[in-house]
């Protein structure tokens, strides 16, 4: 039976029984689920989401960091519908297709320097789990095999997505810890927190002491060390994590230095929202494997891609009787409905000037956020581009943390629904992820309902 549309109170009591009935949101206590009255998206437009009252909210997190465009943008609809007049899904096992085909030539176009392969997939946490299985196998493959390099570093806070692997290499106590009986042994580095430094110091005096400090465990593990995985500039479901500048071109040096590849995750950063397409461009960087995914296609359809050096690619070539294949596939990998959408996005980039207008808006962005900093309850403002953390705190001197039980960022996302505004939380931790097509008066109205929100949810304390 197909979707009733939600036009009326009856069908929407019927389509919130069924929901509480049988779906399982991801990230959601199905308890708490259980006594509220879920919020139902029946269309979008623009920068907006609609329900099925016809009430407007902006969407200030992109509908989970992935909406490039706006919503319902003409071109890329053009595209799905354009594709689907040829082939809905062919499997690139064994075979291949134009969109894969033309989308894989202009990722390496548009990458840094020295990606030339591209290996598709899925989500985020897929293009992890490639990069991973790659790096590892690259190793034992070589023209010179080192097989004791079987070891990754990650940083303490780092998510990396929610497979096994991902979480591996995760360190996020609250989401990874429960499942480390299932996990490969990894190395732990601190990560680049000015706010909270887990080694005590302050900017700028500290001289980039946490990337040292991978130096040293690099310099210790060099002979076992498979590969360094990063979130470049911003390590966004850590809570917005802003590192400082020169942070990753160190990492990157002291991976040259130790023979170890990079694996730089810009599945949140790539894609313009920093305001360069991947993150890792803003200091120069070029990782030996990258990971994108989210606003790959425009936030249409689920597509990601791990892109690769010639050197790593060469060792996966041989003869088929000596098994250097990579072993790895999915069935919807490199879908062409999603390779087309993909290249309908990037080509709106160049035609609307995205990067441009991400760096205008976030420049105006940044203007409203210092206001901001005047409410007693915000501790920090983390930006990237229009990648935004706002941490909110108990005691700004102190920089003291509301208990986790006070709910305080769920307090103040779900008081800005009642402004027609959509957002979610870190913990403590505000986030804005606006698509990038939002425009500075749609900034103030988000800037605006926080400036009024944050202060009502204080008194409640």
């Amino acid at each position: 039976m197909s979707a009733a549309h939600p036009d009326c109170p009856s069908t929407r009591l019927r389509l919130e029984a069924l929901d509480k009935a049988h779906l399982w949101h991801p990230f959601t206590q199905m308890q708490g689920w259980q006594a509220t009255r879920p919020l139902i998206i029946e269309r979008a437009e623009g920068c907006y989401l609609y329900d099925p009252e016809g009430r407007r909210y902006l969407d200030g997190v992109s509908s989970l960091w992935v909406t490039t465009h706006g919503h319902r943008t003409p071109e890329l609809d053009a595209a799905i519908r354009h594709q689907l007049d040829r082939v809905a899904h062919t499997t690139l096992l064994g075979l291949t297709h134009p969109p894969a085909i033309e989308l894989a030539a202009r990722l390496v176009q548009i990458a840094p320097p020295g990606l030339t392969k591209v290996f598709y997939s899925d989500s985020g946490s897929t293009a992890v789990e490639v990069a991973i299985k790659m790096a590892f196998q690259y190793w034992r493959q070589r023209s010179d095999p080192r097989p004791r390099k079987t070891k990754f570093i990650h940083l303490r806070e780092s998510y990396h997505g929610d497979t096994v692997g991902a979480v591996s290499v995760g360190g996020i106590a609250l989401f990874h810890d429960l499942y480390r009986p299932l996990l490969f042994e990894t190395l732990t580095a601190p990560e680049p927190h000015c706010y909270r430094c887990p080694l005590k110091l302050e900017r700028p005096g500290c001289g980039l002491a946490c990337a040292e400090e991978l130096g040293r465990i690099l310099s210790e593990h060099a002979d076992e060390v498979a590969a360094v995985i990063i979130e470049p500039v911003m390590m966004g479901a850590a809570g917005m994590l802003a590192q400082p500048e020169g942070y990753i071109r160190r990492v990157r040096e002291l991976c040259t230095a130790h023979d170890v590849l990079l694996i730089c995750d810009e599945v949140a950063t790539g894609f313009g929202r920093t305001g360069w397409m991947f993150a890792c461009e803003s200091e120069g960087v070029a990782p030996d494997l990258l990971c994108v995914a989210k606003g790959l296609t425009g936030g249409y359809l689920p597509l990601a891609a791990t892109l690769a050096t010639e050197a790593i690619y060469a060792a996966f070539l041989g003869e088929a009787a000596e098994f250097r294949t990579f072993f790895h596939g999915h069935t919807y990998t490199g879908n062409p409905l999603a390779c087309a959408v993909a290249l309908a996005n990037l080509d709106l980039f160049e035609q609307n000037r995205t990067l441009e207008h991400v760096r205008t808006v976030a420049n105006h962005l940044a203007l409203r956020l210092e206001e901001l900093r005047a409410l007693p309850l915000v501790g920090d403002i983390r930006q990237r581009g229009l990648m935004v953390g706002i941490e909110l705190v108990a005691d700004r001197a102190a920089r003291t943390p509301f208990p986790p039980d006070q709910l305080m960022g769920y307090r103040v996302t779900n008081r800005c629904r009642d402004y027609g505004v959509i957002l979610r939380p870190l913990g403590n931790v505000i986030v804005l992820m606006p698509p990038l097509a939002i425009s500075t008066a749609q900034i103030d109205e988000l800037v605006d309902v926080l400036q009024t929100v944050i202060p009502e949810v204080a008194p409640s304390l």
